[in-house]
C-alpha cells in the first residue's frame, strides 16, 4: 500500500511551511532555511518551487500575490494543521528516545 503524500514532511518540507507563516515569496524562503537553521537545513531552488506548487495544490499554501515571475505565498489552515501533526510526532520520537535512553541509563 503506498504511503500517502505528506504523511510525514522532510526537513525542506517543514522548514518551508514553518517559513510561511507569514507571507513570503520563494527567494524570502531560500534565505530564511538556512538563517533558522543555523546552516544546518538546506534547500535546492528545483525542491523548493516543485514543494510550493505540490502545497498550493494540496490547499496547504496559497498564493497572496503575483509580481511578475515572483509569487508569494502564505500557509492555509490546511497547512497549519499539516505542521501542527508533524510537531506532535517529532515531540513523540523525541520522548520514545528519551524513554529508552533514561531506561538504558539505570542499567
Amino acid at each position: 500500500m503506498p504511503r500517502s503524500k505528506f504523511q510525514t514532511l522532510t526537513e525542506q518540507m517543514f522548514y518551508t511551511l514553518l517559513c510561511l507563516k507569514t507571507e513570503c515569496c520563494g527567494i524570502d524562503i531560500l534565505d530564511k532555511i538556512p538563517a533558522m537553521t543555523n546552516n544546518r537545513v538546506n534547500i535546492g531552488s528545483g525542491t523548493l518551487y516543485t514543494l510550493l506548487e505540490q502545497f498550493s495544490d494540496a490547499g496547504m499554501i496559497r498564493e497572496t500575490k503575483a509580481e511578475g515571475r515572483r509569487r508569494s505565498y502564505i500557509l492555509t489552515d490546511k497547512g497549519k494543521e499539516m505542521i501542527d501533526r508533524e510537531y506532535q510526532r517529532i515531540c513523540c520520537q523525541i520522548a520514545d528516545y528519551r524513554s529508552i535512553f533514561r531506561e538504558g541509563e539505570s542499567e
